[in-house]
């Protein structure tokens, strides 16, 4: 089949691999429909180099038809159309009956003392052939796949894989309400689905920040209050626009690759470069992040309020202004989704009439999977006013 394979840095091809297969009794394999390329695929692509090997599959936004199935999966057919969660969780362990299904122990990575598995996501998360191909074998099929309904376009649905319930849970972290004002740092996918969420679920005030004037202003379409975060000191722009006290919650939806730090950047890139063993030592143990969107979320913020915190960071020695944080008595909440957490109040209100999120109309670039290397390069240098990328193999 065809598969969208990582080579290198910068360096990511369409080739032939090998079909999946059935290998448990509780997989299934899945043709895939659509497949989007995520922001946090965008880190595969440099930072997160020391982690992966030529030849590894990508991926891990997929929709798709049932094909086959293992005979332990009793809750999927032939024919049935789903989408499947970028987490690879059981749904009986100790962690999952708490809904931390990105925690699960059946599929928990100890080695690399890694959560969950995920979908096409390097050796730190268990080295799972992910979407960006024809067909995929999905592990724990009994439990993760979301079967939705035949009727009505991929798009509606696709995004409940990853980059919907990531925006869900951001908002559902940062605690706000009706009377409250959150800020949103980053307007890309995520970013844009948490303005919408928050807007959707009745948060009074909702202000979104970002350096792409295209971005900004689709945010503004959607209800928000914006700032253009070119040439401005976002923080003070948020405390003077909140009577000079910071939103009540402020979601960063950029994570490690932020603008704003140079030194780090640098720093950063030539950590990826080193033979993989000493890459990996080096983030492991000395690893930094850029890290300007966190510290702006950090002085932005009103005291005794909520940092939610979407964005992937991988850093293991990244600099934090503890005095701030605990002066101001903030509250952190973050981490990977638990997709299947909130899976099934998104999936009534994406087949909901009017698509009121505006999923169909999020994707800005549609192709074939045989241009996903051409889309990645654009997709990172923000081309072409690209904010999502939607492929059908």
């Amino acid at each position: 089949m065809k598969a969208l394979t990582w080579h290198g840095i910068e360096d990511v091809r369409v080739t032939d691999v090998p079909d999946p297969v059935i290998a448990h009794t509780t997989d299934a394999i899945v043709r895939v429909t659509s497949t989007a390329i995520c922001g946090s695929d965008l880190h595969l692509y440099r930072v997160l180099a020391p982690y992966l090997q030529p030849g590894d599959v990508l991926g891990h936004e997929f929709m798709g038809i049932v094909e086959e199935v293992g005979p332990d999966v009793a809750t999927l057919a032939v024919g049935d159309r789903v989408v499947v969660p970028f987490n690879i969780s059981c749904g009986r362990c100790w962690m999952c009956q708490r809904g931390l299904f990105a925690q699960c122990e059946t599929t928990q990575n100890t080695e690399t003392g890694k959560g969950a598995s995920l979908f096409g996501y390097t050796s730190l998360y268990g080295s799972v052939p992910g979407g960006q191909a024809e067909y995929v074998r999905v592990p724990h099929a009994d439990f993760g796949p979301i079967v939705i309904p035949q009727e009505l376009p991929d798009e509606r649905f696709l995004y409940l894989s990853d980059i919907l319930p990531t925006a869900w849970q951001a908002v559902e972290y940062a605690d706000v309400s009706g009377n409250d004002t959150l800020a949103v740092l980053g307007l890309g996918p995520v970013g844009q689905l948490a303005v919408r969420s928050a807007r959707h679920r009745g948060v009074g005030r909702v202000i979104g920040v970002d350096l792409v004037p295209d971005r900004v202003e689709l945010a503004r379409a959607h209800g928000a209050e914006v700032i253009d975060g070119r040439d401005t000191d976002v923080a003070q722009a948020l405390i003077d626009m909140t009577d000079g006290r910071g939103p009540d919650a402020v979601i960063d939806a950029v994570g490690m690759e932020a603008h704003g730090n140079p030194l780090s950047e640098k720093v950063i890139g030539a950590a990826s470069r080193l033979p993989k063993p000493v890459a990996r030592g080096a983030i492991e143990r000395f690893g930094i992040d850029r890290l300007a969107a966190l510290h702006t979320a950090v002085a932005a913020v009103r005291r005794g309020g909520t940092l939610s915190i979407s964005g992937v960071y991988g850093g293991m020695a990244d600099p934090m202004p503890m005095m701030e944080l605990f002066d101001k008595g903030l509250t952190i909440r973050m981490g990977q989704c638990h997709v299947r957490r909130w899976s099934d109040e998104l999936l009534d209100i994406a087949r909901a009439d009017g698509d009121v999120l505006g999923l169909e109309r999020l994707a800005t670039h549609h192709a074939r999977l045989e241009d996903a290397p051409d889309l990645y390069r654009i997709f990172q240098e923000k081309q072409d006013e690209c904010l999502k990328v939607v492929l059908q193999p």
